[in-house]
């Protein structure tokens, strides 16, 4: 670059002959002309295309079959070494396999989708589910992380459950409609099951969970075309920007609770980043996005799935794969379950008759000992062998109680036992364990002593009304009552 500068500034500024040039420089007159007409090197230009003696009459046969593979599975699609064989052998191609591998390369390249800008007005939300590995109290295990973005302000917020499923996808969006403070106007989503039961067209067939949810926050839900998650390319791009930013290394936390509370810091700390083409904040940019949102509903919206099931014989429940007990009177009998992210409720008509701690395994039973108490007072001899009693962690005073009733009453000792522990179908373990002891300690031991007991302990007194802080009331003068007629009816009753 240097000579080139200096021979154009000799010949253009200072006049030097280009005879002298060339022989000083050694040049010939073609490259001379070349550098006074150019104030760089060109480069090389190739004037004619190259002529493609052997691959030139396939390049169309190429084309084809990469368009035929975009209807094609995406895992049986061709390769450049597939392409080649067919041009081989179905074609009588007679060339190398580099030609056709840069060729095929080329063609792809002219090939790959050019998407538009989209513009992401204040107010408007994106929403998607992606995948993590974190330890939950010391195991290893995926967990479903529901990623709310709004594209104007940049902002987002993260919530991690044990599985995607409904109840996960509506707690997902409370979590984020909370952490912003409004409802997004419009919220975009991909065709997933949870809120698309059926696509007719461009139309699409919500299921009822997605329908409440909507009905209840009141926004408006707008679904990406087909195989096009470009249209929510903003919360696509920030699962994994929240993956490596937030969760690597592989955290560990005692239990989602934990987890969920170190996102929500993260996420309310990436507030005061700056985004790089914008001057504000994020922070200052969300308050555009809340002025544009709807309000929150002044009723809490519950998160749950319902499933219908039936109690078996043992009175058993099963949704989403684990098992859970009833009270023996409604085995055999249909139940409405509503599952939640924490929490099992089993609905009998209108009453609900059990509540578990919801399982997110799989093939779990859950057992309450007390919804077979009922059934082990008409069958006394299966106590011992009961699975649902198993572990049950009674204080030692239902031991003493036991030993006692039986060495009093014999056989009819175990069913008077089975009905004290009935007594927390109504009390809880801890007020009936110092009836227990009470009894014990009086001699009273029959379960209707015990239930006396109990009762007894947990009414309140009758408290007084204070006139203190109620001036107004002292002035008032109520006359006691005549108790004369109730002399005269006992006058009466005795003469009778």
């Amino acid at each position: 670059m240097n000579e080139w500068t200096e021979i154009r500034r000799k010949v253009l500024v200072e006049g030097v002959s280009k005879r002298s040039i060339r022989r000083n420089y050694r040049i010939g007159s073609e490259a001379l002309e070349k550098i006074l007409a150019n104030p760089e090197p060109p480069g090389y230009r190739q004037r004619v295309p190259r002529p493609k003696p052997q691959l030139g009459q396939f390049l169309g046969v190429i084309d084809e079959i990469l368009e035929a593979d975009k209807t094609a599975p995406p895992k049986q699609r061709h390769t450049a070494r597939r392409i080649f064989e067919r041009l081989r052998d179905e074609y009588g191609y007679a060339g190398c396999s580099s030609q056709v591998r840069a060729a095929v390369a080329r063609a792809r390249l002219r090939q790959k989708e050019v998407f538009v800008p989209l513009s992401h007005p204040p107010g408007h939300a994106q929403f998607d589910f992606g995948e993590a590995t974190v330890v939950i109290a010391g195991e290893a295990r995926k967990v479903a992380l529901a990623l709310m973005t709004l594209p104007y302000s940049d902002a987002y917020f993260l919530s991690a459950y044990p599985r995607e499923c409904t109840e996960t996808f509506h707690a997902g969006h409370q979590a984020g409609f909370d952490f912003y403070g409004g409802v997004p106007l419009r919220t975009s989503y991909d065709n997933t099951s949870i809120a698309v039961s059926k696509i007719v067209g461009r139309e699409r067939l919500l299921t009822r969970e997605f329908l409440r949810l909507q009905s209840h926050f009141l926004f408006e839900a707008h679904f990406c075309r087909v195989r096009r998650g470009n249209e929510k390319g903003h919360v696509e791009t920030h699962v994994g920007y929240a993956r490596r930013n937030l969760l690597v290394p592989v955290p560990s936390f005692e239990s989602f609770a934990a987890l969920n509370e170190y996102l929500a810091a993260a996420c309310y700390a990436d507030l005061f980043r700056r985004v790089r083409g914008k001057p504000e904040t994020k922070a200052v940019r969300l308050e555009e996005d809340r002025a544009a949102m709807l309000g929150l509903p002044a009723e809490s919206f519950e998160v749950r799935r319902v499933e219908q099931a039936t109690a078996n014989s043992l009175s058993l429940v099963r949704f989403d794969r684990n098992d859970y007990s009833v009270p023996t009177a409604h085995a055999h009998h249909p139940v409405t379950c509503l599952g939640g992210v924490e929490e099992l409720r089993i609905v009998s008509g209108t009453d609900v008759v059990a509540t578990h701690h919801r399982h997110w395994g799989r093939e779990q039973v859950t057992f309450d000992p007390r919804h077979y108490l009922a059934l082990l007072e008409r069958k006394p001899g299966a106590l011992d062998v009961a699975r649902p009693l198993e572990g049950w962690g009674l204080p030692g005073c239902f031991a003493i109680l036991r030993r006692r009733l039986e060495a009093d009453l014999g056989s009819a000792g175990t069913r008077e036992y089975i009905k004290v522990l009935r007594l927390m179908e109504r009390a809880s373990m801890g007020e009936l364990a110092g009836a227990v002891e009470v009894a014990l300690s009086i001699g009273a031991t029959s379960a209707d002593a015990v239930s006396l007991i109990v009762f007894h302990r947990s009414e309140r007194p009758v408290g007084l009304f204070s006139l203190d802080g109620h001036p107004h009331l002292k002035s008032f003068v109520i006359d006691p009552p005549d108790l004369g007629a109730y002399g005269t009816l006992t006058q009466i009753g005795a003469s009778a």
